[in-house]
């Protein structure tokens, strides 16, 4: 029974479920307000259903929401348009289109004003319990299209700088509550940008090329009466040039706050060209005085007028910035805020205010006014003037954003100031004219007849010189040496820049009209002709110095015989090397032919025979910075030297030859000169030695080798003392580069052939002793170099025989540098004899023996005394038994 209350729970529950989901068909808010002849779509989806996931549609029509239906179209029914539509069914004017399995889309290409009534999206059925509602009903709405767009045709042609006002008239007949909306775009080319779209809300919204200008009110909205609409740009620029459209929409506001828009149109306004600022931009200078005249001649001391006219189509739109030039260098600037910028000094740095000034006289003209002329403000004067437009908004210095549209210069006005040069004579001389190379130059120029020199003028020199063909880079040339101003400063020129600034060549002016050049060490390149050219200096009104006149000398050639330097090198052997290991020195020394004070670099050089490879040993520079070549072994570098023993004497010490070092031996010395002190060195000539060779056979020590003892008989347990002396002759190596290997062998008979070895030593000094008897003992000590002692400790009878010694000499070749074993020497043989003495033998058991005896006796004498004490107490005489006597005997 509870089961079954159970179950009727279950199935009550899932009734209850099955209840609560209701099937939902909805279609677009209504009533839809739509133009004719536009495009309808109207959405109905369908939720909350069961059955398939993909739900099929019916759509049909009404004039009246209680008048008869009509079929339209079906998803799933062909044949289910009424007669009325299957026509505009057929040809697609009426569609329907699924956007998802449970929503779609009725679509109406063109509606027509029949079209008007009302609609109902029906769903069949798919649910096993019907639910819901299944049809869902919408209005639709079908007004006249009575949206015009009228625009008015701006300018064809619009200066750079100017405003456009781009009118507009947008209407519409007011049936149903629609909204408007306008919109202006340029078209460029294929491409079209909006500008501004007002409405349908009354909201304004900008392109975005558009809106920082809109922002800085470069572009401004002006609403005007019965639709009229009016958009000013302002300061256009030539980007600005293009077509121009004027867009009317019109929209309806539907249920849910969307905007629809129903139909729009668009017209064409017209073509705007944008004509730059630099096509119309004119500039004109003249003189006040004479303003058709191009050229003016004044005195020194008079006043220069100037006037700068300008002319442009949109003059009153742009900022000028006014430049007055004399000969591209700029004079005096009015900025297109009307601050006056002075420049007059002579040296084109920032100048005093005052010596000139610029004004604006009118629209479009500028005058300019120098007071005091002089030979210095000749040149040809022109104007520059750069037009800029503002753009709109602030910057980030705070002022407008602007922008330079053009640039223009004016035709020049040349302006001559007649002045009377100064006059005077040179002459160019040698003072020291060198006779060959590293010699010092020194040449005057001389100013003389001088005529005109105003009070405080003075005189400035330039040094030229041109080599002579064949030497230097290009003859042709003149090169600027330096130069002394008016107030005395050096100007070098830029080959002699670090000659003269090192002191190596001087310009000085020695007297108020004397100019000297003195090179210290001329060399070839210096050879050629050289000329000084002598400038006067006036003060100008303004406290410059100006250049008045300037004079040329005639050139003056300085050249001599060149003899070109030569280098000799002797090389002598100072110390001989015989045989290996001994030491080689030679020495190189030079002598030189029209060569003034030079440092020498030397090069030792080797080779094996004469047409082998060259190997450089060693090098020594200029500085005296020696230097190993890659033939030297790095283990062999202290053995090398190379030294200057004298001005012109170098010597070189190899010790310890080796056989590797045979062979030819020269310098190779090269010659260098320098300017001065401090600067880098010149080659001049170089030179090899003769050749000096190093030759010697390799002769090894001898060796020998002998035995003696001082003692060759010895009693038992005594030492034993046998010494093997080595000597060397011929080529003795040093101490440190010999050793010795040296054993002891012993043979009992004398001559016997069976021999055993005793002990031994290596060369390293290890000593190694055999295995012998067990009582004696051995050891090696090496006494000196060449004495080694054999000791034999506690002798036997055993060791008796024959002892000789066996050595192997080590020494460290000279020639070849490497440890060399020579032949094995064996040395004379010494018989060892160990005596036996009888009575030194049996001394020790006589003794032993003796004392043995008196010890025993007296401790038996003691021993009978104290028996005697202790039993024969009883004076009375007890005969004894025989027997007793005899036990006590037996005791």
């Amino acid at each position: 029974m509870k089961m079954d209350n159970e179950i009727l729970t279950l199935l009550f529950g899932l009734l209850m479920l099955g209840g609560c989901s209701a099937r939902v068909v909805t279609v677009s808010p209504g009533p839809l307000i739509r133009v004719e002849g536009q495009p309808v779509s109207i959405k109905c989806d369908v939720s909350d259903y069961s059955g398939p996931r993909e739900q099929d549609f019916e759509w049909m029509t009404s004039r009246d929401a209680s008048g008869d239906r009509i079929k339209m179209i079906s998803t799933f029914d062909s044949s289910y348009s009424d007669s009325s539509f299957s026509k505009r069914v057929a040809s697609g004017d009426i569609s329907v289109v699924r956007l998802e399995d449970n929503e779609v889309e009725l679509k109406i290409a063109e509606v027509k004003s029949l079209d008007a009534g009302h609609y109902w999206c029906q769903t069949p059925s798919t649910d096993s319990i019907i639910s819901g509602n299944y049809e869902a009903q919408v209005q639709l709405i079908v007004i006249p299209n009575t949206l015009s767009v009228s625009p008015q045709t701006p300018p064809q042609e619009v200066p750079e700088g100017s405003d456009i006002t781009l009118s507009c008239n947008v209407t519409r007949a007011l049936t149903f509550p629609t909204y408007l909306s306008i919109t202006w775009s340029l078209k460029s080319g294929a491409t079209s940008e909006e500008i501004l779209t007002f409405g349908p809300q009354g909201d304004v919204v900008t392109g975005a090329k558009f809106a920082r200008r809109y922002a800085d009110g470069g572009i401004r909205l002006v609403p005007g009466k019965n639709g009229v609409y009016e958009l000013v740009i302002s300061r256009v620029s030539t980007s600005d040039g293009g077509t121009y459209e004027c867009n009317g929409t019109e929209w309806t506001h539907e249920t849910g706050g969307k905007w629809i828009k129903i139909v729009e149109n668009t017209k064409e306004m017209g073509t705007v060209k944008v004509i730059p600022t630099g096509q119309s931009l004119s500039v004109k200078a003249s003189s006040s005085s004479s303003p058709t005249s191009t050229s003016l001649l004044l005195s020194p001391g008079d006043t220069l007028t100037l006037q700068c006219s300008v002319a442009a189509d949109n003059l009153q739109a742009v900022a000028l910035e006014v430049t007055w030039l004399a000969d591209d260098r700029d004079i005096i600037t009015m900025d297109r805020s009307g601050v006056v910028i002075s420049n007059t000094s002579s040296n084109g740095a920032q100048g005093k205010r005052g010596e000139a000034s610029l004004e604006r006289t009118g629209a479009g003209e500028y005058r300019l006014v120098v007071w005091g002329v002089s030979g210095k403000d000749g040149g040809e004067y022109t104007c520059r003037v750069r037009a800029f437009i503002d753009k709109g908004g602030k910057s980030a210095g705070g002022g407008g954003r602007w922008h330079m549209a053009a640039e223009k210069k004016s035709s020049p006005v040349t302006v001559k100031v007649a002045q009377i040069k100064p006059s005077y004579t040179l002459t160019l001389e040698p003072v020291l004219n060198p006779q060959m190379t590293a010699e010092p130059t020194e040449l005057a120029c001389h100013v003389t007849n001088i005529t005109h020199l105003p009070p405080g003028g003075r005189l400035g020199v330039t040094w030229e010189h041109t080599t002579l063909p064949g030497i230097g880079d290009d003859p042709q040339t003149s090169h600027l040496i330096g130069s002394l101003d008016a107030s005395g400063n050096l100007l070098p020129g830029t080959m002699y820049s670090d000659r003269l600034k090192s002191g190596v060549m001087s310009l000085t002016r020695v007297q108020p009209n004397t100019f000297k050049l003195r090179i210290l060490r001329t060399q070839e390149i210096d050879m050629g002709q050289y000329v000084c050219t002598v400038s006067a200096w006036s003060v100008s009104s303004q406290g410059d110095m100006v250049k008045t006149a300037e004079y040329e000398s005639s050139p003056m050639t300085v050249r001599w015989d060149m003899k070109r330097p030569s280098l000799n090198v002797v090389a002598k052997r100072i110390r001989d090397a015989s045989a290996g290991g001994a030491t080689f020195e030679m020495s190189c020394t030079v002598s030189t032919e029209n060569l003034g004070e030079a440092g020498y670099s030397v090069l030792i050089q080797s080779q094996e025979s004469l047409g082998s490879n060259v190997r450089t040993i060693m090098t020594l520079s200029p500085d005296n910075v020696l230097q190993h070549g890659g033939a030297t072994d790095p283990n062999r570098r202290d053995s090398l030297v190379l030294t200057k023993s004298g001005p012109a004497e170098f010597r070189f010490r190899l010790a310890g030859v080796q056989l590797s070092d045979r062979g030819f031996y020269w310098c190779d010395i090269t010659a260098w000169t320098k300017q001065q002190p401090g600067q880098t060195w010149t080659r001049a000539t170089s030179g090899e030695s003769n050749k000096v060779r190093i030759d010697f056979q390799e002769n090894g020590p001898s060796f020998s080798i002998a035995i003696k003892s001082d003692d060759t008989s010895v009693y038992p347990s005594k030492t034993a003392k046998m010494e093997c002396s080595l000597s060397v002759s011929g080529s003795s190596p040093k101490t440190d580069d010999l050793a010795y290997e040296v054993r002891w062998f012993f043979t009992r008979l004398r001559g016997g052939q069976t021999t055993t070895e005793v002990a031994s030593v290596d060369r390293f000094g290890i000593v190694k002793a055999e295995t012998r008897n067990s009582s004696s003992e051995t050891s090696i000590e090496r006494v000196d170099t060449h004495t080694y002692l054999l000791n034999i400790f506690g002798t036997q009878d055993s060791d008796s025989g024959e002892y000789y010694c066996v050595a192997t000499p080590w020494y460290l070749s000279a020639s070849t540098g490497a440890w060399t074993q020579a032949g094995e020497l064996t040395s004379s043989r010494v018989f060892l004899t160990v005596q036996f003495a009888v009575w030194d033998s049996l001394q020790l058991p006589l003794l032993y023996g003796a004392s043995a005896s008196i010890g025993v006796g007296l401790f038996s004498l003691v021993l009978g005394l104290v028996c005697a004490q202790c039993c024969c107490r009883n004076t009375t005489h007890t005969p004894r038994s025989r027997n007793k006597l005899m036990d006590l005997e037996m005791d």
